[in-house]
Protein backbone atom coordinates (compact mmCIF):
# COMPACT_ATOMS: atom_id res chain seq x y z
CA UNK A 1 0.00 0.00 0.00
CA UNK A 2 1.34 3.41 -0.95
CA UNK A 3 1.43 6.15 1.67
CA UNK A 4 -0.16 8.31 -1.05
CA UNK A 5 -3.36 6.28 -0.92
CA UNK A 6 -6.21 8.61 -0.03
CA UNK A 7 -4.09 11.73 -0.44
CA UNK A 8 -5.40 14.75 -2.33
CA UNK A 9 -2.66 15.91 -4.66
CA UNK A 10 -2.74 19.24 -6.49
CA UNK A 11 -0.41 19.14 -9.47
CA UNK A 12 0.75 22.41 -11.00
CA UNK A 13 2.03 22.17 -14.58
CA UNK A 14 4.07 24.99 -16.13
CA UNK A 15 5.21 25.65 -19.70
CA UNK A 16 8.31 23.53 -20.21
CA UNK A 17 9.07 20.70 -22.59
CA UNK A 18 9.01 18.32 -19.60
CA UNK A 19 5.28 19.04 -19.20
CA UNK A 20 4.57 15.87 -21.16
CA UNK A 21 5.90 13.91 -18.16
CA UNK A 22 3.06 15.27 -16.03
CA UNK A 23 0.69 12.77 -17.63
CA UNK A 24 2.86 9.90 -16.34
CA UNK A 25 2.92 11.51 -12.91
CA UNK A 26 -0.86 11.73 -12.77
CA UNK A 27 -1.13 8.10 -13.74
CA UNK A 28 1.29 7.02 -10.99
CA UNK A 29 -0.55 9.01 -8.33
CA UNK A 30 -3.97 7.72 -9.34
CA UNK A 31 -2.71 4.14 -9.46
CA UNK A 32 -1.40 4.60 -5.90
CA UNK A 33 -4.90 5.53 -4.73
CA UNK A 34 -4.49 9.31 -4.62
CA UNK A 35 -7.00 11.84 -5.93
CA UNK A 36 -5.40 14.29 -8.33
CA UNK A 37 -6.44 17.72 -9.56
CA UNK A 38 -4.37 19.62 -12.11
CA UNK A 39 -3.84 23.37 -12.49
CA UNK A 40 -1.93 24.50 -15.59
CA UNK A 41 -0.46 27.79 -16.62
CA UNK A 42 -2.09 28.96 -19.86
CA UNK A 43 1.18 28.44 -21.79
CA UNK A 44 1.54 24.87 -20.46
CA UNK A 45 -1.32 23.84 -22.74
CA UNK A 46 1.10 24.25 -25.67
CA UNK A 47 3.07 21.27 -24.33
CA UNK A 48 0.40 18.88 -22.95
CA UNK A 49 -3.37 19.00 -23.41
CA UNK A 50 -5.86 19.46 -20.60
CA UNK A 51 -7.87 16.62 -22.16
CA UNK A 52 -5.00 14.19 -21.53
CA UNK A 53 -4.60 15.25 -17.91
CA UNK A 54 -8.32 15.36 -17.15
CA UNK A 55 -8.80 11.89 -18.63
CA UNK A 56 -5.99 10.45 -16.52
CA UNK A 57 -6.90 12.31 -13.33
CA UNK A 58 -10.67 11.84 -13.75
CA UNK A 59 -11.06 15.49 -12.71
CA UNK A 60 -11.47 18.68 -14.72
CA UNK A 61 -8.24 20.53 -15.46
CA UNK A 62 -8.23 24.30 -14.90
CA UNK A 63 -5.90 27.01 -16.19
CA UNK A 64 -7.89 30.24 -15.81
CA UNK A 65 -10.14 31.86 -13.26
CA UNK A 66 -13.23 31.14 -15.34
CA UNK A 67 -14.11 29.33 -18.55
CA UNK A 68 -15.00 31.84 -21.21
CA UNK A 69 -16.51 29.09 -23.36
CA UNK A 70 -19.25 28.47 -20.81
CA UNK A 71 -22.32 30.72 -20.81
CA UNK A 72 -22.34 31.01 -17.03
CA UNK A 73 -18.55 31.60 -16.82
CA UNK A 74 -18.18 29.40 -13.72
CA UNK A 75 -15.53 30.70 -11.31
CA UNK A 76 -12.54 28.44 -10.56
CA UNK A 77 -11.72 29.24 -6.95
CA UNK A 78 -7.99 29.19 -6.25
CA UNK A 79 -8.74 29.22 -2.51
CA UNK A 80 -10.90 26.08 -2.69
CA UNK A 81 -8.28 24.31 -4.77
CA UNK A 82 -5.50 25.20 -2.33
CA UNK A 83 -7.45 24.20 0.78
CA UNK A 84 -8.56 20.94 -0.86
CA UNK A 85 -5.01 19.66 -1.27
CA UNK A 86 -3.04 17.52 1.17
CA UNK A 87 0.05 18.39 -0.84
CA UNK A 88 0.94 20.54 -3.83
CA UNK A 89 3.47 19.55 -6.47
CA UNK A 90 4.66 21.83 -9.26
CA UNK A 91 6.26 19.73 -11.98
CA UNK A 92 7.74 20.86 -14.19
CA UNK A 93 8.70 24.13 -12.53
CA UNK A 94 10.21 26.53 -15.04
CA UNK A 95 12.64 29.33 -14.18
CA UNK A 96 9.87 31.81 -14.97
CA UNK A 97 7.31 30.40 -12.52
CA UNK A 98 10.02 29.80 -9.92
CA UNK A 99 10.86 33.51 -10.01
CA UNK A 100 7.17 34.39 -9.64
CA UNK A 101 6.91 32.10 -6.60
CA UNK A 102 9.81 33.78 -4.84
CA UNK A 103 8.48 37.29 -5.53
CA UNK A 104 4.77 36.55 -5.11
CA UNK A 105 3.81 37.57 -8.65
CA UNK A 106 0.18 36.55 -8.98
CA UNK A 107 -0.67 36.71 -12.67
CA UNK A 108 -2.41 33.37 -13.30
CA UNK A 109 -4.57 30.75 -11.56
CA UNK A 110 -1.63 28.52 -10.66
CA UNK A 111 0.18 31.36 -8.88
CA UNK A 112 -2.98 32.41 -7.06
CA UNK A 113 -3.47 28.82 -5.93
CA UNK A 114 0.15 28.52 -4.81
CA UNK A 115 -0.10 31.72 -2.77
CA UNK A 116 -3.20 30.30 -1.05
CA UNK A 117 -1.67 26.89 -0.30
CA UNK A 118 -1.55 25.68 3.31
CA UNK A 119 -0.18 22.20 2.54
CA UNK A 120 3.36 21.00 1.88
CA UNK A 121 4.72 22.21 -1.47
CA UNK A 122 7.06 20.11 -3.60
CA UNK A 123 8.71 21.40 -6.76
CA UNK A 124 10.63 19.73 -9.57
CA UNK A 125 12.74 22.25 -11.54
CA UNK A 126 13.02 21.80 -15.30
CA UNK A 127 15.21 24.10 -17.42
CA UNK A 128 18.33 24.18 -19.52
CA UNK A 129 21.80 23.80 -18.03
CA UNK A 130 22.83 27.48 -18.08
CA UNK A 131 19.46 28.59 -16.70
CA UNK A 132 19.66 26.07 -13.87
CA UNK A 133 23.20 27.11 -12.96
CA UNK A 134 22.46 30.84 -13.07
CA UNK A 135 22.91 32.59 -9.73
CA UNK A 136 19.34 33.95 -9.75
CA UNK A 137 17.97 30.42 -10.14
CA UNK A 138 20.20 29.19 -7.32
CA UNK A 139 19.03 32.04 -5.12
CA UNK A 140 15.38 31.35 -5.96
CA UNK A 141 15.78 27.66 -5.09
CA UNK A 142 17.38 28.64 -1.80
CA UNK A 143 14.48 31.01 -1.06
CA UNK A 144 11.87 28.31 -1.73
CA UNK A 145 13.64 25.71 0.38
CA UNK A 146 14.00 28.22 3.22
CA UNK A 147 10.21 28.56 3.14
CA UNK A 148 9.96 24.84 3.80
CA UNK A 149 9.20 23.83 0.21
CA UNK A 150 10.84 20.60 -0.87
CA UNK A 151 12.88 20.46 -4.06
CA UNK A 152 12.99 17.25 -6.07
CA UNK A 153 16.47 17.51 -7.61
CA UNK A 154 16.65 17.55 -11.39
CA UNK A 155 18.46 14.83 -13.27
CA UNK A 156 21.51 15.00 -15.51
CA UNK A 157 21.35 14.10 -19.17
CA UNK A 158 20.43 15.36 -22.60
CA UNK A 159 18.46 18.61 -22.52
CA UNK A 160 16.05 20.09 -25.04
CA UNK A 161 18.80 22.42 -26.28
CA UNK A 162 20.99 19.46 -27.13
CA UNK A 163 23.36 20.17 -24.25
CA UNK A 164 24.27 17.54 -21.69
CA UNK A 165 24.05 18.41 -18.03
CA UNK A 166 21.92 19.12 -14.98
CA UNK A 167 18.49 20.66 -15.32
CA UNK A 168 16.15 18.07 -16.79
CA UNK A 169 13.12 17.33 -14.65
CA UNK A 170 13.39 14.22 -12.51
CA UNK A 171 11.65 11.21 -14.00
CA UNK A 172 8.05 10.66 -12.85
CA UNK A 173 9.01 7.48 -10.98
CA UNK A 174 11.73 9.38 -9.11
CA UNK A 175 9.34 12.21 -8.22
CA UNK A 176 6.80 9.67 -7.01
CA UNK A 177 9.37 7.88 -4.83
CA UNK A 178 10.74 11.18 -3.46
CA UNK A 179 7.30 12.26 -2.24
CA UNK A 180 6.49 8.79 -0.89
CA UNK A 181 9.76 8.63 1.04
CA UNK A 182 9.32 12.16 2.39
CA UNK A 183 5.79 11.48 3.61
CA UNK A 184 6.77 8.10 5.01
CA UNK A 185 9.60 9.64 7.04
CA UNK A 186 7.09 11.87 8.81
CA UNK A 187 4.45 9.23 9.64
CA UNK A 188 4.47 8.60 13.39
CA UNK A 189 2.64 5.25 13.15
CA UNK A 190 4.47 3.82 10.14
CA UNK A 191 4.96 0.08 10.65
CA UNK A 192 2.56 -0.02 13.59
CA UNK A 193 -0.42 -2.36 13.75
CA UNK A 194 -3.59 -0.89 15.23
CA UNK A 195 -6.74 -2.78 16.18
CA UNK A 196 -9.97 -0.80 16.47
CA UNK A 197 -13.43 -2.08 17.35
CA UNK A 198 -16.38 -0.05 16.12
CA UNK A 199 -20.13 0.03 15.85
CA UNK A 200 -22.81 -1.89 17.75
CA UNK A 201 -23.28 -5.59 18.29
CA UNK A 202 -26.59 -7.33 17.66
CA UNK A 203 -27.64 -10.21 19.91
CA UNK A 204 -30.24 -12.42 18.25
CA UNK A 205 -33.60 -13.16 19.83
CA UNK A 206 -34.83 -15.10 16.81
CA UNK A 207 -33.91 -15.05 13.10
CA UNK A 208 -35.38 -11.54 12.62
CA UNK A 209 -35.14 -9.78 15.99
CA UNK A 210 -32.21 -8.75 18.13
CA UNK A 211 -31.08 -6.81 21.20
CA UNK A 212 -28.80 -3.94 20.20
CA UNK A 213 -27.99 -0.27 20.66
CA UNK A 214 -27.90 2.99 18.70
CA UNK A 215 -24.17 3.11 17.89
CA UNK A 216 -23.49 4.23 14.31
CA UNK A 217 -19.79 3.32 14.29
CA UNK A 218 -18.80 6.84 13.20
CA UNK A 219 -16.29 7.35 15.99
CA UNK A 220 -14.53 4.04 15.39
CA UNK A 221 -14.40 4.56 11.63
CA UNK A 222 -12.96 8.05 12.13
CA UNK A 223 -10.29 6.53 14.37
CA UNK A 224 -9.48 3.90 11.74
CA UNK A 225 -9.16 6.54 9.04
CA UNK A 226 -6.85 8.65 11.20
CA UNK A 227 -4.66 5.68 12.14
CA UNK A 228 -4.25 4.73 8.49
CA UNK A 229 -3.47 8.34 7.59
CA UNK A 230 -0.69 8.28 10.19
CA UNK A 231 0.87 5.23 8.54
CA UNK A 232 -0.54 2.32 10.54
CA UNK A 233 -1.98 -0.90 9.21
CA UNK A 234 -5.44 -0.97 10.75
CA UNK A 235 -7.57 -3.96 11.65
CA UNK A 236 -11.10 -2.60 12.02
CA UNK A 237 -13.41 -5.06 13.73
CA UNK A 238 -16.81 -3.67 12.90
CA UNK A 239 -20.28 -4.47 14.07
CA UNK A 240 -23.24 -3.92 11.71
CA UNK A 241 -23.00 -0.50 10.03
CA UNK A 242 -23.40 0.95 6.55
CA UNK A 243 -20.28 3.11 6.83
CA UNK A 244 -17.67 2.64 4.08
CA UNK A 245 -13.95 2.03 4.51
CA UNK A 246 -12.13 4.81 2.67
CA UNK A 247 -8.44 3.89 3.03
CA UNK A 248 -6.56 0.92 1.63
CA UNK A 249 -4.60 0.68 4.89
CA UNK A 250 -7.73 -0.46 6.71
CA UNK A 251 -8.63 -4.14 6.84
CA UNK A 252 -12.26 -4.47 7.90
CA UNK A 253 -13.40 -7.56 9.76
CA UNK A 254 -17.20 -7.76 9.90
CA UNK A 255 -18.91 -9.23 12.95
CA UNK A 256 -22.46 -9.17 14.30
CA UNK A 257 -22.55 -10.38 17.89
CA UNK A 258 -20.46 -9.68 20.97
CA UNK A 259 -19.13 -13.25 20.84
CA UNK A 260 -18.00 -12.78 17.23
CA UNK A 261 -16.27 -9.52 18.18
CA UNK A 262 -14.60 -11.25 21.12
CA UNK A 263 -13.28 -14.05 18.92
CA UNK A 264 -12.09 -11.66 16.18
CA UNK A 265 -10.34 -9.48 18.74
CA UNK A 266 -8.44 -12.38 20.26
CA UNK A 267 -7.39 -13.67 16.85
CA UNK A 268 -5.52 -10.43 16.22
CA UNK A 269 -4.79 -8.52 19.42
CA UNK A 270 -1.52 -10.27 20.33
CA UNK A 271 0.13 -8.87 17.20
CA UNK A 272 -1.06 -5.30 17.77
CA UNK A 273 0.95 -2.32 18.94
CA UNK A 274 -2.16 -0.28 19.76
CA UNK A 275 -5.71 -1.47 20.48
CA UNK A 276 -8.66 0.90 20.74
CA UNK A 277 -12.04 -0.38 21.86
CA UNK A 278 -14.66 2.11 20.70
CA UNK A 279 -17.42 -0.39 19.86
CA UNK A 280 -20.66 -0.29 21.82
CA UNK A 281 -20.68 -3.97 22.75
CA UNK A 282 -23.90 -5.43 24.15
CA UNK A 283 -23.48 -6.26 27.82
CA UNK A 284 -26.23 -8.87 27.67
CA UNK A 285 -27.58 -11.40 25.18
CA UNK A 286 -30.65 -13.62 25.20
CA UNK A 287 -30.00 -16.87 27.06
CA UNK A 288 -31.77 -18.83 24.34
CA UNK A 289 -32.28 -17.95 20.68
CA UNK A 290 -35.39 -19.20 18.93
CA UNK A 291 -34.69 -21.10 15.72
CA UNK A 292 -37.93 -19.78 14.25
CA UNK A 293 -39.53 -16.36 14.26
CA UNK A 294 -41.46 -15.84 17.48
CA UNK A 295 -45.11 -15.26 16.61
CA UNK A 296 -47.05 -12.36 18.09
CA UNK A 297 -49.34 -13.52 20.87
CA UNK A 298 -53.02 -13.57 19.97
CA UNK A 299 -54.04 -12.74 23.50
CA UNK A 300 -53.38 -8.98 24.01
CA UNK A 301 -52.83 -9.51 27.75
CA UNK A 302 -50.00 -11.91 27.22
CA UNK A 303 -46.46 -10.72 27.52
CA UNK A 304 -43.06 -12.14 26.70
CA UNK A 305 -40.26 -12.64 29.19
CA UNK A 306 -36.75 -12.49 27.76
CA UNK A 307 -34.03 -13.96 29.96
CA UNK A 308 -30.66 -12.28 29.42
CA UNK A 309 -27.15 -13.40 30.33
CA UNK A 310 -23.91 -11.43 30.34
CA UNK A 311 -21.66 -11.35 27.30
CA UNK A 312 -17.90 -11.73 27.59
CA UNK A 313 -16.08 -8.55 28.59
CA UNK A 314 -13.77 -8.00 25.61
CA UNK A 315 -11.89 -5.06 27.10
CA UNK A 316 -11.23 -6.79 30.44
CA UNK A 317 -10.05 -9.94 28.67
CA UNK A 318 -7.54 -7.94 26.62
CA UNK A 319 -6.32 -6.08 29.70
CA UNK A 320 -5.50 -9.41 31.35
CA UNK A 321 -3.26 -10.55 28.49
CA UNK A 322 -1.80 -7.16 27.51
CA UNK A 323 1.83 -7.50 26.52
CA UNK A 324 4.64 -5.17 27.45
CA UNK A 325 4.72 -2.27 25.01
CA UNK A 326 1.11 -2.60 23.92
CA UNK A 327 -1.04 0.50 24.34
CA UNK A 328 -4.70 -0.23 25.10
CA UNK A 329 -7.43 2.41 24.96
CA UNK A 330 -11.01 2.05 26.11
CA UNK A 331 -14.11 4.19 25.81
CA UNK A 332 -16.53 5.09 28.57
CA UNK A 333 -19.99 6.43 27.78
CA UNK A 334 -21.46 7.56 31.07
CA UNK A 335 -24.58 9.31 32.34
CA UNK A 336 -23.56 9.94 35.98
CA UNK A 337 -20.40 10.04 38.10
CA UNK A 338 -18.55 10.16 34.80
CA UNK A 339 -14.95 10.68 35.91
CA UNK A 340 -15.19 8.35 38.88
CA UNK A 341 -16.62 5.57 36.73
CA UNK A 342 -14.07 6.13 33.96
CA UNK A 343 -11.12 6.01 36.38
CA UNK A 344 -12.49 2.84 37.93
CA UNK A 345 -12.93 1.23 34.50
CA UNK A 346 -9.38 2.17 33.46
CA UNK A 347 -7.89 0.59 36.60
CA UNK A 348 -10.06 -2.53 36.61
CA UNK A 349 -9.38 -3.32 32.95
CA UNK A 350 -5.66 -2.44 32.91
CA UNK A 351 -5.97 0.33 30.34
CA UNK A 352 -3.36 2.89 29.38
CA UNK A 353 -5.96 5.49 28.45
CA UNK A 354 -9.71 5.90 28.45
CA UNK A 355 -11.85 8.25 26.39
CA UNK A 356 -14.82 9.56 28.31
CA UNK A 357 -17.95 11.07 26.91
CA UNK A 358 -21.23 11.80 28.61
CA UNK A 359 -24.69 11.43 27.20
CA UNK A 360 -25.50 14.62 29.12
CA UNK A 361 -23.30 16.65 26.76
CA UNK A 362 -25.25 18.00 23.81
CA UNK A 363 -23.80 16.80 20.51
CA UNK A 364 -22.01 13.80 22.03
CA UNK A 365 -22.84 10.11 21.90
CA UNK A 366 -24.52 7.84 19.39
CA UNK A 367 -25.43 8.74 15.80
CA UNK A 368 -24.06 12.26 16.05
CA UNK A 369 -21.37 13.61 13.71
CA UNK A 370 -19.80 15.36 16.70
CA UNK A 371 -18.41 14.31 20.05
CA UNK A 372 -17.20 15.96 23.25
CA UNK A 373 -14.58 13.99 25.11
CA UNK A 374 -12.20 13.97 28.02
CA UNK A 375 -9.11 11.77 27.90
CA UNK A 376 -7.93 10.13 31.11
CA UNK A 377 -4.40 8.71 31.11
CA UNK A 378 -3.12 6.04 33.50
CA UNK A 379 -0.58 8.50 34.96
CA UNK A 380 -3.47 10.55 36.33
CA UNK A 381 -3.67 13.29 33.71
CA UNK A 382 -7.03 14.48 32.39
CA UNK A 383 -7.33 16.40 29.10
CA UNK A 384 -10.65 18.02 28.27
CA UNK A 385 -11.74 18.92 24.73
CA UNK A 386 -14.46 21.05 23.25
CA UNK A 387 -17.25 19.72 21.06
CA UNK A 388 -15.77 18.75 17.68
CA UNK A 389 -16.62 16.69 14.62
CA UNK A 390 -15.58 13.09 15.08
CA UNK A 391 -12.76 13.30 12.53
CA UNK A 392 -11.14 16.01 14.68
CA UNK A 393 -11.84 14.02 17.83
CA UNK A 394 -9.96 11.10 16.26
CA UNK A 395 -6.98 13.41 15.65
CA UNK A 396 -7.03 14.52 19.30
CA UNK A 397 -7.12 10.92 20.51
CA UNK A 398 -4.20 9.84 18.34
CA UNK A 399 -2.19 12.93 19.23
CA UNK A 400 -2.42 11.86 22.86
CA UNK A 401 -1.66 8.20 22.05
CA UNK A 402 1.44 9.19 20.10
CA UNK A 403 2.65 11.44 22.93
CA UNK A 404 2.37 8.51 25.34
CA UNK A 405 3.93 5.77 23.22
CA UNK A 406 6.88 8.04 22.39
CA UNK A 407 7.32 9.31 25.93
Amino acid sequence: MSVLSGKKILLGVTAGIAAYKSSYLVRLFVKAGAEVKVVMTPAAKDFVTPLTLSTLSKNPVVSSFYDKDQDNELWNSHVELALWADLMLIAPLTANTMAKMTEGVCDNLLMATYLSAKSDVYFAPAMDLDMYQHETTRKNIETLTERGHKMIPPGTGELASGLEGEGRMAEPEDIFRFIEDDIRSGLPLLGKKVLITAGPTYEAIDPVRFVGNHSSGKMGYSLAQEAARLGAHVYLISGPTSLPVEHSGIERINVVSAEEMYQATHRHVNDMDIAIFSAAVSDFRPKTVSAEKIKKAKDADQHMTLELVRTKDILASVGKIKKRGQFVVGFALETENEFENARSKMAEKNLDMIVLNSLRDKGAGFKSDTNKISILVSDGRVIDFELKVKEEVAEDIFNEIIKNIHA
